[in-house]
């Protein structure tokens, strides 16, 4: 079987934006500094939802036109362990939910012009590693639907936070209606 990682991509991409940002809908502005009581390291709802748009464009970006938003002349591999993967605490936040939907659809529109700049040819046989994994070459498509699971995980995230907040959200929240 052959995949069409174009279409591939696309669909994910329309399905988690979408289930994601009705998720958003879902998120009280007074919220945003709430974080779960038990254990450590935990994000705020504001933090979260920034991490959210842009877990998947920005990387997408990244991988496509090798421009990780970084200042000029720094290396993503350079990076510390702590620059890379910051402690919560230094995380940015979001100012408002309708920020954050102002931004998810930034994202969205990166990730989808990533997929038109690159073409069906290099994400089926354009092999890459990651900066994070140099050692791990893959087709470009397989790291962009990286990507796309990267932002689907902290959509789920997000739903067990709304959830923990004592939300009503149940399995068509988290998956997209049926």
């Amino acid at each position: 079987m052959v995949v069409n990682w174009t279409e591939l991509l696309k669909n994910e991409i329309e399905t988690v934006y979408g289930t994601t940002a009705r998720l958003l809908d879902k998120v009280d502005a007074d919220s945003l500094g709430w974080r779960p009581a038990s254990g450590s390291n935990w994000m705020t709802v504001g933090q979260l939802i920034k991490h959210i748009t842009n877990a998947c464009g920005a990387g997408c970006k990244g991988f496509v036109s090798g421009d990780w938003g970084l200042p000029e002349g720094q290396k993503l591999e350079d990076l510390s362990p702590e620059e890379h993967l910051p402690p919560a605490e230094k995380l940015p936040t979001v100012e408002s939910v309708d920020e954050a939907m102002h931004l998810l659809a930034e994202d969205k529109a990166v990730a989808l012009q990533m997929i038109d700049k690159a073409g069906e040819d290099d994400l089926a046989s354009k092999e890459m590693a990651a900066p994070w994994a140099p050692g791990k070459l893959m087709p470009l498509g397989p790291h962009l639907f990286q990507m796309i699971q990267h932002l689907d995980r902290h959509k789920s995230q997000l739903f067990y936070y709304l959830k923990l907040q004592g939300k009503s959200v149940n399995t068509a929240d988290l998956w997209g209606s049926w």
